[in-house]
This record gives C-alpha cells, sequence and structure tokens, in this order.
C-alpha cells in the first residue's frame, strides 16, 4: 500500500543536492520515496543458523587448534623462531707450574674460495673474475705464490680452502679487499707457544681438533671448556631477540690445567740432552727430573721431538714419549736398589765384604765385570764405584732368591707405576718360577739385567731412597685452577717401603760414587750429589743386539738434605767410549746446576771435623 507524505502548513523544502551530482539550474528536486519490505520469517532463521553454524565451526576449529594441535603447532614455531648454535668446542689452557702458557686456545682465519662467485668490488653485476686474477690479489697478503693459490682452485667451483690458522688481524685485511667469492670462518685454533718444548708431555690436536697424543688425548674430558648449544629467538624480520637465554647460557669457564712441570728446568734439560744425543750419533735420549717427597715431576723431556703446531711435518714415531711406554734393562743404575733390599732384609750389612774375581759361572753362564778387570775383596761402597757385577752377583747371594723375587714385585718391577702420565705401560719381571728354577735369573738380575721397566720407574725407584724408603707416584698436573689463582708444590707422601736408616745408608754410599767413582763427571763444588752410572746391553725380542748399549746416570741431591732424583737416559750412543759417565752424566750435572738455581737450594757448609 502506497503511502502518502504527509500534509503541511508550510512549504516543504527541497532536498540537497546528491554528492557527485551538479542540479540543473532552474528546475527543483523531487522527494526520492524509499519503499519498505517485511523479510520473511523464514528468511531471517535461515540466516541465524548459518551464522550459528559458522562461528561455532571457527570456535570448534580454534578449540582443535589450541588444545589438540597446540603443542605440535608451537614446536614448529619455536623452530622456524629459534636458531641453534652449537658450542664452538673451546679447550681450556695449559700452564706449567709458574703459569707460563703451554697450549691455548686462540681465534684464527680460515680462507675459503668460491671461484664461480669471483667478483671485484665496482665491477659490471654480471662480470665474473678468473682464479688467476684474485691469486694476484691474494698473494701478496696470505705471503704464497700465485700459483699455488692457482692450483689449489684448480677447476673447482666452490669450496676451496686457500688457507687457514691465519691472525684475526690477516683476516680483515683480506676482507677489506671486498672481494665476492672469498668467505672466512672464524674459531678457535690450538696454539702451543713453547712449540717442541713440552710436545713429548702435551700432545696436540689435528685439525679437525680430536686429541691425537699426550694429556690432551689422556685428559680430553678435563679439557674441554664447559659449553651449551645456545637457543637464540629471532623477531620475524630475523632479529636476535633476548628471550629465551637462560642464566649461565653465555657462561664460559676460565679454569686451566696445571701441571707440575718448569718451563726453564725444561728448555736446560731439552738443550743439553739434544746436544750430548747429537754428538755421540745415539738414537734418542731422556731426561727426568723428580722432587721425591711428593711426586711432582719438575722436567720431563725426549728427543728427537716435534712441533706440535705443524705436527703433520713429522713422523707418528715422535708422538709417543718413549721415557714412559718403552722398556729397557736398567743396567747398574739398579744396583743401589738391590743393595737397599739386601740391607732392609738384613741379608747384608754396612760392613759386608765381597771378593771380585773379575769372572764367574753360574749355571753354565759367564758373567765378567765391564772393563773384566777384578777388584779383589771390597766393601759394598767401593761396589757401586767401580760398578763391580761380580761384587753385586756375590752380595746377593746372601738373600734367598723367593724372597729377592718377592721384593722385586713388591716394588713393582712388573706393573705399571700409578701415575697421571699418559700411556704408562708395565715393566717385564720373570715368572716366580722361572726365577727360582735358574740360577742365572737372580744373578744378572743383581746387575739390573734379565728384566725390564721404564726409565720413569727407574726414576721413581730411586726417589724411594731419597724420599727416606717411601714410594711416591709419579705425577704432572696440579689439577685445574681458576683465574690467576696456581696451585703449590704438593705434600710430601708415599708408601713406606724401606727403613729410612737404610736409604740414608744408600744415599750416603751413592755419594762416594760420584766423589770417588764412575760418577766423578757429576761433581759441582760446594754440594753434595749422590750418583750412579749406567752402562747395560740393549736387547730386542730377547736377544741381546751386539754393540748395542743404552747408558744412563741418576743423579740424588743434596745428599745432606735430600729432595730431588734426576734420570738421564742415552739410548745406543756410538763410539768405543760411550758409557753412562761419559754420556749421560754430563748432561744430569748441566741439568741439576739449572735445578740449583732455580730452586734456590744453598751449597752446603762445611762440616766440623
Amino acid at each position: 500500500m502506497r503511502r502518502r507524505p504527509p500534509s503541511s502548513s508550510r512549504p516543504a523544502q527541497a532536498p540537497a543536492p546528491r554528492q557527485g551530482r551538479t542540479a540543473r539550474s532552474g528546475s527543483s528536486s523531487k522527494h526520492r520515496i524509499l519503499q519498505l519490505h517485511p523479510v520473511p520469517a523464514n528468511r531471517l532463521i535461515t540466516v541465524v543458523v548459518l551464522l550459528c553454524l559458522g562461528l561455532g565451526g571457527l570456535a570448534l576449529r580454534l578449540a582443535w587448534l589450541q588444545v589438540v594441535q597446540g603443542s605440535r603447532l608451537e614446536a614448529r614455531a619455536r623452530q622456524v623462531q629459534t636458531e641453534k648454535q652449537n658450542p664452538l668446542g673451546r679447550r681450556r689452557s695449559i700452564v706449567d707450574r709458574t703459569g707460563r702458557l703451554l697450549a691455548i686456545d686462540e681465534e684464527r682465519v680460515i680462507v675459503w674460495a668460491h671461484p664461480r662467485y669471483f667478483h671485484f668490488p665496482g665491477d659490471d653485476p654480471g662480470q665474473r673474475r678468473t682464479p688467476r686474477e684474485v691469486a694476484l690479489k691474494l698473494a701478496p697478503l696470505l705471503g704464497v705464490d700465485p700459483e699455488t693459490l692457482i692450483q689449489r682452485m684448480g677447476n673447482q667451483k666452490s669450496g676451496v680452502k686457500l688457507a687457514n690458522n691465519l691472525e684475526p688481524s690477516l683476516g680483515s685485511r683480506l676482507k677489506a679487499l671486498g672481494i665476492d667469492g672469498i668467505d672466512f670462518e672464524h674459531g678457535p685454533q690450538r696454539v702451543y707457544p713453547q712449540g717442541s718444548l713440552f710436545a713429548n708431555v702435551v700432545g696436540f690436536l689435528n685439525l679437525e681438533r680430536v686429541p691425537q697424543a699426550g694429556l690432551e688425548q689422556s685428559r680430553e674430558q678435563d679439557l674441554r671448556s664447559q659449553e651449551m648449544q645456545i637457543g637464540i629467538r629471532k623477531g620475524g624480520d630475523g632479529t636476535p631477540l633476548p628471550d629465551g637465554l637462560g642464566a649461565g647460557s653465555m657462561f664460559r669457564d676460565d679454569l686451566k690445567l696445571q701441571l707440575t712441570l718448569d718451563t726453564r728446568l725444561q728448555r736446560v734439560a731439552q738443550m743439553e740432552l739434544a746436544r750430548q744425543v747429537k754428538k755421540w750419533s745415539a738414537k734418542r735420549g731422556a731426561a727426568l727430573v723428580m722432587d721425591a717427597r711428593n711426586g711432582e715431576l719438575l722436567a720431563l723431556t725426549s728427543v728427537p721431538t716435534y712441533d706440535p703446531n705443524q705436527f703433520w711435518r713429522h713422523t707418528p714415531g715422535l708422538f709417543r714419549e718413549w721415557s714412559v711406554q718403552d722398556l729397557y734393562e736398567p743396567g747398574s743404575t739398579f744396583k743401589p736398589i738391590n743393595l737397599a733390599i739386601g740391607l732392609q732384609e738384613k741379608a747384608i750389612n754396612a760392613n759386608t765384604r765381597v771378593n771380585d774375581t773379575g769372572s764367574l759361572q753360574i749355571g753354565g753362564w759367564p758373567i765378567f765385570n765391564n772393563d773384566h778387570s777384578a777388584h779383589g775383596v771390597i766393601d759394598l761402597p767401593t761396589v757401586l764405584q767401580v760398578s763391580s757385577n761380580i761384587g753385586m752377583v756375590r752380595a746377593m747371594q746372601h738373600l734367598r732368591p723367593a724372597l729377592y723375587w718377592q721384593w722385586l714385585d713388591r716394588l713393582g718391577i712388573g706393573s705399571a707405576p700409578d701415575t697421571d702420565l699418559p700411556g704408562a705401560v708395565s715393566g717385564q719381571l720373570k715368572p716366580r718360577q722361572t726365577f727360582l728354577e735358574n740360577p742365572i735369573e737372580p744373578a744378572t738380575a743383581a746387575f739390573g739385567q734379565g728384566f725390564a721397566l721404564t726409565p720413569l720407574k727407574v726414576l721413581q725407584l730411586h726417589a724411594m731412597l731419597v724420599n727416606d724408603g717411601k714410594l711416591v707416584s709419579p705425577h704432572i698436573t696440579r689439577g685445574l685452577r681458576s683465574g690467576d689463582d696456581l696451585a703449590g708444590p704438593g705434600l710430601s707422601n708415599g708408601r713406606q717401603m724401606l727403613d729410612p736408616a737404610v736409604a740414608r745408608l744408600v744415599l750416603g754410599w751413592l755419594e762416594t760414587v760420584v766423589n770417588k767413582g764412575s760418577g766423578k763427571a757429576a761433581q759441582i763444588p760446594g754440594y753434595r750429589i749422590g750418583g750412579k752410572t749406567g752402562t747395560a746391553q740393549k736387547a730386542a725380542n730377547g736377544v741381546y743386539i751386539p754393540g748395542a748399549r743404552i747408558t744412563s746416570f741418576v743423579a740424588h741431591l743434596p745428599v745432606d738434605d735430600p729432595r730431588y732424583v734426576v734420570l738421564v737416559v742415552v739410548d745406543e750412543p756410538q763410539g768405543g767410549n760411550a758409557y753412562g759417565s761419559t754420556v749421560a752424566a754430563p748432561v744430569a750435572k748441566s741439568i741439576v746446576e739449572a735445578l740449583l738455581v732455580i730452586e734456590q737450594i744453598a751449597p752446603t757448609k762445611p762440616r766440623l771435623r
């Protein structure tokens, strides 16, 4: 039904013109009438139902995403938003007993080349440079011939390692060239500031930073710095966010492994040992210094050695410390240990005298003195002074073989020493039955042959004489220390094996060896020093090698207040005059002189008569 407009006594006003249209001049606008139609009820219901269904579906979908799939979707989001950074694998430093650096991680740069992308600053976007053009720019900074770089790149398109172990400053200079296709990888590099000086002890890491020898390998867990994998949250534009970094996630400890070794003494020992090995054209040599009161090693060196910073230039045979891992027959340096055993069991005493006839037969086997001379009836100090094999056999015949073998076993001749030195091995001692059934076995053992041990074990046994009969465990580490903190010397310790009076008596006899006998080359004015030379036949696979000898000298000081023991072993010196007194003793004297200065040991005051 059409409605009529309401009547009014007032004149009707013209409606405003619609936007976008211009009213014609002189014409009046007419009323625009809107017609309203009622909405059918069923249509309204349908719309409401559809809206409810849509809202319900959205609610169900939202609930499904939030409740059922929430954890999985959150994980996917975290995976996209979080960047995982693995630990760099930094390692703790190694220092000597005074804090001098022996091994340290430093930042180094590896240079990679991708020839397919070579481009110089200012070049046209599509221009590509040749490997030769790039090599000519890099070679002066790298200090290599351009042809070397060209050969490294060859025909490869990407991923060519041009140089590694570069200083960060050099890496910055290379990066300043702005050459596209040259990448720089920064990371820690193991550096050994002392070079070859401690290579036999510390060892090294290979190019993949995997430990290969020495303490780097045996103390792997202690040397790994405590680093954690870090998850860094990122915003939508990739900006790192502080969220997600828990307390301690960026922590890096400052611990370092402190050794007992002294760089100053180690340098003297290696220098003197290398000089003597070269002079006598020897196969190799080793020198060890121990504080007999606590078992700390102040020096442990061997030659030939290698540079751990360039380990690939050396043969793998140099990567092991032979004084800890190789066996030898100690010869005359074991005679003082045998006399101490006899004294402890009261089979001999300070007044015992023996008849040195120069040679004798034991079980059908001939035994001779080293110089084939006879010294007649002599006392035990003289036996040591002239290093009489026959005198030692006569002296040890006072001890029952079963008791003798028991003592050798108790002293650990057939077992590895308790030590933190990597790779320490067991000695070789004949089975008890063999030792008892063959009279030649205790006879040869009397002058240090027929069994084998390492130089480290010989050092440990002589330290027992210096330490009032206590057997200490040789070691080279003082543990992990933080910051600038350093540990002091360990306390005196050890397992009592001999009566202190026995140890002091033998030590007094050893002083006569230096004053009157074969150890005169180790004399130092003003100091009381004990010592014993050794020149033994060298065996291989149970057979003695004709003409091959291993010479040694062990020193004890100061006798009036015993504390230190020095052992020098030189393997296969050449020449008719190659003995412990001529080859090893001079090296020991040089080491002792340096030790006296470093430890500030005053000369012995003259004794009143």
